[in-house]
């Protein structure tokens, strides 16, 4: 991919999870991707995150990726970014800053590592 097609794909990527569609998140994937979360240190599968995502979804509403910035290396892309939301529980505002380094092969995230504050993390999953 050139540099434009990759940050093509990386704001494909994070529009459809901004506006809750699963079925592109996870279309953005090869079948056997890794994704790794530093709060947890476990890899998981592409179903394993969009069940994740679907949750995610249901308890944070107008959902929004501000401040994003993305770096392109050769065969994937970096973004920071700071998810920003309301808790639909209570309706508080909530952020999470994060890191988001994809390695992507013919069109596909082969692996995902995510790194994000364990604190704001909490925030999102409060009434989890």
């Amino acid at each position: 991919m050139t540099e434009a097609e990759m940050r093509a794909f990386a704001t494909r990527f994070f529009d459809a999870i901004e506006e809750g569609d699963i079925a592109t998140m996870q279309n953005s994937f090869a079948p056997d991707a890794a994704i790794w979360h530093n709060t947890d240190e476990l890899i998981v599968t592409p179903e394993q995150t969009a069940q994740t995502l679907t949750g995610m979804i249901a308890r944070i509403s107008d959902r929004t990726y501000a401040d994003r910035r993305v770096q392109v290396f050769p065969g994937g892309f970096v973004q920071q970014h700071v998810l920003q939301g309301v808790r639909t529980h209570d309706g508080e505002r909530v952020r999470l800053p994060c890191a988001i380094i994809c390695e992507v092969k013919d069109g596909k995230i082969t692996r995902l590592d995510e790194y994000f504050d364990s604190a704001h993390v909490a925030q999102f999953r409060k009434y989890a």
